[in-house]
């Protein structure tokens, strides 16, 4: 068929306007280089339908494809979803062991050890009144002193184990707050129903909507930080997201399709992983600071029994919890004149001595001392896990970057290439533009 004088100039048109894509495709991203989530995009080119012509030879004509351009097919959006999966398992390890760290952290502040005012150094000082008061059996000063210093030790007791009874209530608190009614699962939740809705729309329409997959992207790695997560990609564009129990393998459905379907966690015990799982080990009953009070209680519950056995009467009170209600004995807190030193006659001490030689007793000492060694072991085997779990998530991150991430030196030498290419295009046209003058304004002119 035959080729109009114009068909040059929609060849340079196509040129120009895929160029100018080209260009509009790495100023987006240029601009979003720093932005969070945002996976890099470039325009999809390919050959326009060439135009069928014949070609006029000497002899016989002959069929051929003349091209036409060039189109832009589309807008894709840079993404490793194998990079993504690994990334979301590594974030949730990460999250996981960095709340057991800050519980821990917590925990392990509470006791102050070593120092001048924890529970080693008043109980060091409680033996040490002891034997003072045995060295001066009738001395009123030396009862006083020993009262005191009674209610010192019992004291830091009360506080050590207050403070971590804080800590599992703020982790129980925390976890509460990402999973209960309008909590941050719930959000995301609702948030991931619109995206799947609105995404699966432009998909069935025959768009991709880039941005707001990223956005997508970028909801489903902060669920990775709270918990093991699941996706499921639906033909229409939309996502099955759920949390998996790392034990049982059981999913928990958040948003399925276009429903948000977070219900809240399980009745019963399970292990999310990730920051609901750290904060699970540390606040649940049962859980790591559970069993600190525990010892806090059994320490408590040692001292007392051993010094009122020493002391061959009530010295200290203690209820239950025995960490929280351990006291001196009220009649002696109100009279401390009314301690007996010894059984014989006075200025005897064998009571006041069998009291102040239970110092570095196994039972009382020695399992305070193996407490805080264990409080301190689970912290510095947090904290190595953690250092371990950020340089592998911190690995997957940079390969994922490497594929998804804007490089501002690529997308630089991008712009010149796109423009040269624009430019070509533009020359092109003009060219075409002074041939055409020529053929309609200057063609039939005499001396030409």
């Amino acid at each position: 068929m035959p080729i109009s004088s114009f068909y040059g100039m929609q060849t340079s048109l196509r040129g120009l306007i895929a160029q100018q894509r080209m260009l509009d495709t790495t100023g987006h991203n240029i601009a979003n280089a720093s932005t969070v989530g945002y996976s890099r995009q470039e325009a999809l080119l390919s050959a326009s339908m060439a135009q069928q012509v014949t070609v006029s030879g000497s002899s016989v004509a002959v069929g051929s494809h003349l091209g036409s351009g060039v189109d832009v097919q589309g807008f894709r959006r840079i993404r490793d979803q194998f990079l993504d999966a690994q990334y979301r398992a590594q974030n949730t390890n990460l999250s996981d062991w960095k709340s057991r760290a800050e519980g821990l952290d917590s925990a392990e502040l509470s006791l102050n050890e070593p120092s001048d005012t924890g529970i080693q150094a008043q109980l060091t000082k409680f033996w040490g009144a002891w034997s003072d008061l045995s060295k001066s059996p009738d001395d009123q000063a030396a009862k006083q002193a020993l009262v005191q210093q009674a209610g010192a030790l019992t004291d830091a007791i009360h506080s050590v184990r207050s403070q971590m009874s804080d800590a599992q209530a703020a982790a129980t608190t925390q976890y509460d707050q990402i999973v209960g009614p309008g909590g941050e699962v719930e959000k995301i939740s609702t948030e991931l129903a619109g995206l799947n809705k609105t995404i699966s729309s432009f998909i069935t329409n025959g768009d991709s909507p880039n941005d707001l997959m990223d956005r997508r992207d970028l909801l489903i790695d902060q669920l990775s930080t709270y918990g093991q997560v699941s996706v499921d990609q639906l033909a229409s564009g939309s996502t099955n997201v759920s949390f998996v129990d790392g034990t049982t393998g059981t999913k928990y459905p958040i948003v399925t399709d276009q429903s948000a379907d977070w219900a809240g966690p399980p009745g019963g015990g399970w292990s999310p992983g990730g920051q609901m799982g750290g904060l699970l080990a540390i606040g649940k009953s049962g859980g790591t600071i559970d069993g600190y009070l525990q010892s806090m209680d059994d320490f408590s519950n040692s001292l007392a029994t051993a010094v009122n056995n020493a002391y061959g009467g009530q010295f200290f009170d203690v209820g239950s919890p025995a960490g929280a209600t351990i006291n001196v004995a009220a009649p002696i807190a109100a009279a401390p004149a009314s301690i007996v030193s010894g059984t014989g006659a006075s200025g005897s001490n064998d009571l006041a001595m069998a009291v102040s030689q239970l110092r570095g007793n196994a039972a009382i000492d020695g399992v305070y001392k193996a407490f805080v060694a264990k409080v301190g072991g689970d912290l510095n085997e947090s904290t190595r896990m953690q250092a371990n779990a950020q340089v592998l998530a911190d690995s997957v991150e940079d390969r994922r970057q490497s594929v998804a991430g804007v490089s501002m030196d690529e997308e630089m030498s991008n712009l010149v290439r796109f423009q040269r290419a624009y430019q070509a295009s533009a020359r092109a046209m003009s060219t075409m533009d002074e041939m055409l003058d020529v053929l309609i304004n200057r063609t039939g002119k005499v001396g030409l």
